[in-house]
């Protein structure tokens, strides 16, 4: 026996699924994690002054909303269950920069710079990982650069490498929000003691007069 449908009930049909996964879904089945660096009792020397924090670089899964983890087979995998509650570029830069300022006493912010006096160091920090591996290590990498403002002559710049490494006592995306936090609390404390293996470059800078021509003897 052959059941044939009239083209109204189609539509119809359609809306009675989507009311019933509606039904089933339950926003409490989701939940958002959000990204949190403690800083308390800990201080480091103010080297930094004042420097605008460029948007933190992440990998692409851990840029992604969902909170990733990797398994026993080397797989980066997530669930749509379990998100970041802010974008995790954002969450990262915003972060970080309170914990350098919170550690050390600079005034650094995340761009753009809000104030009329412009920041003596420009901060940029790109992420090579950011993961909770599965030998239950929060592993966090990558570089970090700081640079004098631009304007003024004689500064000096540098290039810092950092591996954090945060022991897991237990699994899940709690686990690894918290593991993330103290991985930027870490690394708040190096960029602002400019600490880590590395190279220092001193800028130098052409002279501005064309006329400053050096003596042809």
């Amino acid at each position: 026996m052959t059941l044939h449908l009239a083209p109204l009930c189609l539509p119809l049909i359609a809306l009675l699924g989507a009311g019933l996964l509606t039904a089933c879904s339950d926003p409490e089945d989701t939940g958002r994690y959000l990204l949190d660096a403690p800083t308390a009792g800990i201080t480091v020397p103010n080297r930094l002054g004042t420097a605008e924090l460029k948007d933190v670089t992440l990998p692409g899964y851990a840029a992604d909303q969902e909170v990733a983890f990797q398994t026993e087979d080397g797989a980066v995998r997530s669930n749509p269950e379990n998100l970041w509650a802010d974008s995790p570029s954002r969450a990262f830069t915003l972060s970080l920069a309170s914990a350098i300022s919170a550690v050390s006493g600079a005034t650094v912010i995340s761009e753009p710079w809000p104030l009329a006096e412009p920041p003596a160091r420009i901060v940029e920090v790109r992420v090579e990982r950011a993961l909770a591996q599965a030998d239950n290590i929060y592993r966090l990498s990558g570089r970090y650069f700081v640079s004098d403002d631009g304007l003024t002559g004689g500064g000096t710049n540098y290039v810092r490498s950092f591996d954090i490494q945060i022991p897991m006592t237990t699994t899940g995306p709690a686990a690894t929000a918290e593991a993330a936090g103290r991985a930027l609390s870490q690394l708040a404390q190096q960029i602002a003691s400019l600490s880590g293996p590395g190279a220092t470059i001193a800028t130098t800078r052409p002279s501005a007069d064309p006329l400053d021509l050096p003596p042809l003897f």
